[in-house]
């Protein structure tokens, strides 16, 4: 399966929208709806940070890992 992005679940469980997410990173709402609807391809550790503390989080709670199936 590979790496699950949580971002979105994670502003959902916390009530919280892109304005808000936004003003509590320092990043423009614009960069948070686009990190929520596309998962990064390479994420910044400052990006991580912010992220990290604005949802009070750990990168893993960002950031899933499944194994993928061996046939």
């Amino acid at each position: 399966m590979g790496i699950e992005w949580r971002l979105a679940q994670l502003m959902a469980q916390q009530g919280l929208n892109y304005k808000t997410l936004g003003t509590a990173t320092a990043m423009h709402p614009n960069t948070i709806s686009k990190l929520k609807h596309n998962p990064p391809a390479r994420l910044e550790m400052d990006t991580l940070i912010r992220l990290c503390q604005a949802l009070n989080c750990q990168p893993g709670d960002l950031l899933v890992y499944t194994p993928e199936e061996q046939p």
